[in-house]
C-alpha cells in the first residue's frame, strides 16, 4: 500500500511539474509559485480536517514547517528553471540530485547505511548531471540546470523533514508546512511579486490548482512514508520526472543533444541504483 501511495504521489507531481512549467512560461514564475503555495495551503487545511489525528504534537508541526520551507524554495527555483529551460532537462536534474542528497543526509544525519549500489548511484549522478547540463554550457539552458540543482536541495528537505513527522498528528504537519511555504515564498519573492502583473483569472485559477495538486501529492507521500521505509518512499516518489520528460518531448517537441540523452539515461540509472541499494 505504501509503494502504491508513493507511486500515485509521483504521478501527481509529474503532472504538477508539467503544468507549472507551462504556466511559468505564460506568466511570471513568481506568481505561479505564490498562488501555488496558497492553493496548496487550502487543500492541506481541508485534508488535515478530514483525516483524523490521535494528537497533534508540536514537534511534528515543526518538522512539517521545515518541510514547507523546503517546498517553497524548491518551487521557487523549479518554476524559475522551467520558465527558461527544457522540462526534459530541468526536472530530472532536480529529481535525481534530491534523491542523492536524501541518501547522503540519511547517512550523515540519520545513521542510514546504504549499500554499494546506492553509492554507485551517487557516483553516476555527477557525470550524468554534467552531461544533462550540456557539458557545463552557459546561457538559458545552463541557468535552468542551476535552478534545477538549487530546487533539488529544497525537495530533499521537503521529503526528509516530512518523513520525520509522527503518524499520530495526521496531516497537520502537512498543513503546517503549507503555512511555512507561503511564508517562505513571501520572503523570497517580494520584489518579483511587486513587479508582476496579476495574471488572467484562468491562469490564476490554474496556478492555485497546480499548488493544490502538489499538496495532494505531498499528502500521499506522507501517508506512504508512514507505511513504507522512508528511503523507499522517497525514491519511488522521485520517479515523477518520467512524466514531464515524456510530455515535454511529445507535446512541446523539446530537443535534447546526444550527450544530454546519455546523461538522462545515466540519471535514470542512478535513481534505480539508489532505489535498490
Amino acid at each position: 500500500m505504501g509503494a502504491l501511495l508513493a507511486l500515485t504521489s509521483a504521478v501527481l507531481y509529474g503532472l504538477v511539474d508539467f503544468a507549472g512549467g507551462i504556466l511559468s512560461r505564460r506568466t511570471h514564475f513568481a506568481t505561479v509559485t505564490v498562488l501555488g503555495q496558497i492553493g496548496g495551503l487550502l487543500l492541506a487545511a481541508a485534508a488535515a480536517l478530514l483525516v483524523p489525528a490521535e494528537a497533534v504534537h508540536r514537534t511534528d508541526l515543526l518538522w512539517g514547517a521545515l518541510s514547507g520551507v523546503g517546498s517553497g524554495a524548491a518551487m521557487h527555483f523549479l518554476n524559475r528553471g522551467l520558465s527558461r529551460g527544457a522540462m526534459s532537462v530541468v526536472v530530472p536534474v532536480s529529481a535525481v540530485t534530491s534523491v542523492a542528497l536524501s541518501v547522503l543526509c540519511g547517512v550523515l544525519l540519520l545513521g542510514d547505511r546504504p549499500g554499494a549500489l546506492a553509492w554507485a548511484g551517487i557516483a553516476v549522478t555527477v557525470p550524468a548531471l554534467w552531461l544533462v547540463a550540456g557539458g557545463g554550457a552557459d546561457g538559458a539552458a545552463g541557468g535552468g540546470v542551476r535552478d534545477g540543482l538549487l530546487a533539488s536541495a529544497g525537495v530533499a528537505v521537503q521529503y526528509l523533514a516530512l518523513g520525520q513527522a509522527g503518524t499520530v498528528s495526521g496531516l497537520w504537519p502537512l498543513a503546517a508546512g503549507r503555512v511555512a511555504a507561503v511564508a517562505a515564498v513571501a520572503v523570497l519573492l517580494p520584489g518579483a511579486v511587486r513587479r508582476t502583473r496579476w495574471p488572467a483569472p484562468r491562469l490564476g485559477v490554474a496556478a492555485l490548482a497546480v499548488g493544490a495538486g502538489a499538496a495532494l501529492g505531498l499528502a500521499l507521500f506522507q501517508l506512504a512514508a508512514q507505511r513504507e521505509l522512508l528511503a523507499v518512499a522517497v525514491v519511488i516518489a522521485s520517479l515523477y520526472p518520467a512524466l514531464p520528460v515524456v510530455l515535454g518531448l511529445a507535446l512541446l517537441h523539446e530537443r535534447v543533444t546526444a550527450g544530454q540523452a546519455v546523461g538522462l539515461v545515466g540519471a535514470a540509472a542512478a535513481t534505480v541504483l539508489l532505489a535498490v541499494g
